[in-house]
């Protein structure tokens, strides 16, 4: 699959997207932002998948999304903070991406965090330390990522961290 046809947007009661391997997906209409009910969406191995449409953060609904292996997203747009629902955010071998927008700490609901195998993330921003509900952080295989940021120590429910 290439690429979704702009009438995505019309499925009211989609709550599962899973486009699972579409390596040749380059991107994702805007339109995709009008899936209110939306709850995982799921773009792993969509190696050629370059960015999110910000309208991304209109998804309300969404509770997981899974970028997993998305091997030529830079970086992630900052609509993200918008995602009120989102749970869980997977990142591990999004191996070009260099940075996560500081939109991320208004996460509030964001109890998994994965990231492993970014190698090219250099830092976190420090706004990851608003997100009171994370309980996982998974961050092996970082390289350039030296140490757990020093304000680690402030979130209350991590439970654990992989590094």
């Amino acid at each position: 699959m290439r690429e979704l046809p702009s009438s995505i947007g019309q499925l009211n009661a989609l709550q599962n997207l899973d486009l699972w391997e579409c390596s040749n997906l380059k991107e994702l209409p805007s339109s995709i932002g009008q899936l209110n009910t939306l709850q995982n969406l799921v773009l792993s191995r969509c190696s050629n998948l370059k960015e999110l449409p910000s309208s991304i953060g209109q998804l309300n609904a969404l509770q997981k999304l899974d970028l997993l292996g998305c091997s030529n997203l830079k970086e992630l747009p900052s609509s993200i903070g918008q995602l009120n629902a989102l749970q869980e955010l997977v990142l591990s071998r999004c191996s070009n991406l260099k940075e996560l927008p500081s939109s991320i700490g208004q996460l509030n609901a964001l109890q998994k965090l994965h990231l492993s195998q970014c190698f090219n993330l250099k830092e976190l921003p420090s706004s990851i330390c608003q997100l009171n509900a994370l309980q996982k952080l998974n961050l092996l295989g970082c390289p350039n990522l030296k140490e757990l940021p020093s304000f680690i120590d402030k979130f209350k429910a991590l439970q654990k961290v992989y590094f």
